[in-house]
This record gives C-alpha cells, structure tokens and sequence, in this order.
C-alpha cells in the first residue's frame, strides 16, 4: 500500500511541476481554475516536496529486504546460520 502512495504523491508532484512551468500553466488553469491565483514559483516548490515525498515512500517500502545471516560456530566448524533481524 505504501508503494502506491509513493507512485501516487510522485505523479501529483510531477504534475504539479508541470502546472508551474509557463507552457503548461495555461493548460492546467483551464482544467483546474482555483490554480490561477497561485503563483507559479510555489505549484514548482510543493510539487518538488510531493515527488520527494513520494520516493522516500518508495524507497521505504522495500519488501525484498533479506535479514542478516550470522553463522553458528561448533568449534572452528560452521553448522548453521541465525538470521538477525535489522
């Protein structure tokens, strides 16, 4: 789930990006009116804080993680290996 939400947040963060940027705006503006009043530079700064919102939700929601193997010594033999969590 919070791998779509970072999907999610880093899609609105582009967009919004985009909505800043002059060739855009006019196209975003049509689409969504309230923005009209919103100065470019801002639509720029909170879409840049949403697509890194949304990455650091991607990053965080790594379900490959392996736990740590720490092995188990009988004298100078290994016999098996612990998992360690991290």
């Amino acid at each position: 789930m919070k791998k779509v939400g970072g999907y999610i947040l880093s899609l609105l963060g582009i967009l919004a990006v985009l909505s800043g940027v002059k060739g855009f705006n006019e196209i975003a503006v049509k689409m969504l009116p309230f923005l009209s009043g919103v100065p470019n530079i801002y639509l720029i700064i909170i879409g840049g804080v949403l697509v890194i919102l949304g990455v650091v939700f991607l990053k965080g929601s790594g379900r490959g993680r392996q736990l740590a193997e720490v092995p188990i010594y009988e004298g100078k033999r290994v016999v098996g290996y612990r998992r360690n969590k991290r």
